[in-house]
C-alpha cells in the first residue's frame, strides 16, 4: 500500500512540474522523485497574485484592436519616442501644482491621482475640485489621440478584498467615463479594478493611505 502511496505521489508531483515547466523541477537526493523547486513554487504564486495586471495588459491588447479598428490613427514606430515627449511635456504644464504626479518610463506616461484630491474615503463620486484636473487631462487626450489610455482604480488596505475590487472598479469607471464625457473615444480607454494591490506607501498612516487610495492612467502609443 505504501509503495503504491508513493507511486502516485510521484506521479502527481511529475504532473504538476510539468504545468510549471519541466525545467523547474528537481529531484529529491533521498527518495529520487520529482519535486517542484521553491523557488518556482514561489514564484508561481506570485504571478498568481499579479492575475489582475495580467487581465489588464489583455485589455489593453484588446483595446488596441478596438481603436484600430475604429479608424483611431497610429503611430509609426520610429515617431513614438517623439510624440510621447511632446505628450509629456504638455501634461506636465497642465498638471502643475494639481497634486497629480506624472512618470515616464520608456513609451508610456503615467498619471497618478492621489485619493485625497479624487474620492472621499468609500465613495466613487469624483470630489468637485477633481473636476478642472480631469478636463486638463482630456484636454490632452484629444489632442495627442493615437494613445491607449488605461485607468486603474487602487484602494488602501481597509476593507476586505471584495469590498476594495468593487470600489477600485468603480472609481477607475467614473474616471473613464468622465473623460469619454470630454470627447476621448471609448475604444481608447481600459479601466480595472486593482483593489489593495501595488502599495506605493505605507498603510499604517493616514497619508500613506491617502497615496494607496488612487487612480492612475497610463497612456501607451497606438502602433502600426
Amino acid at each position: 500500500m505504501v509503495l503504491v502511496y508513493k507511486k502516485l505521489f510521484s506521479a502527481v508531483s511529475i504532473a504538476t512540474c510539468s504545468a510549471l515547466f519541466l525545467v523547474a523541477c528537481t529531484t529529491n537526493p533521498t527518495t529520487g522523485e520529482s519535486q517542484i523547486s521553491r523557488t518556482v513554487l514561489g514564484a508561481g504564486i506570485a504571478a498568481a497574485a499579479g492575475a489582475g495586471i495580467g487581465a489588464l495588459v489583455s485589455k489593453k491588447n484588446r483595446a488596441k484592436g478596438a481603436a484600430i479598428g475604429a479608424g483611431i490613427g497610429a503611430v509609426a514606430g520610429g515617431a513614438v519616442g517623439g510624440y510621447m515627449d511632446y505628450q509629456d511635456a504638455k501634461l506636465r504644464k497642465q498638471l502643475a501644482n494639481t497634486g497629480v504626479s506624472v512618470t515616464r518610463n520608456g513609451d508610456e506616461i503615467t498619471l497618478n491621482m492621489p485619493g485625497d484630491i479624487t474620492f472621499k474615503t468609500g465613495s466613487a463620486d469624483l470630489s468637485p475640485q477633481f473636476y478642472s484636473v480631469l478636463d486638463s487631462v482630456g484636454a490632452v487626450l484629444t489632442e495627442y489621440d493615437k494613445t491607449i489610455v488605461t485607468v486603474a482604480g487602487f484602494t488602501d488596505s481597509t476593507g476586505s478584498a471584495a469590498v476594495n475590487k468593487s470600489l477600485s472598479q468603480k472609481r477607475a469607471d467614473t474616471v473613464a467615463n468622465y473623460l469619454q464625457s470630454k470627447n476621448v473615444k471609448k475604444e481608447r480607454l481600459v479601466s480595472e479594478g486593482l483593489g489593495a494591490t501595488n502599495f506605493i506607501a505605507d498603510n499604517k498612516t493616514d497619508a500613506g493611505r491617502a497615496q494607496n487610495r488612487r487612480v492612475e492612467i497610463s497612456l501607451t502609443a497606438i502602433t502600426k
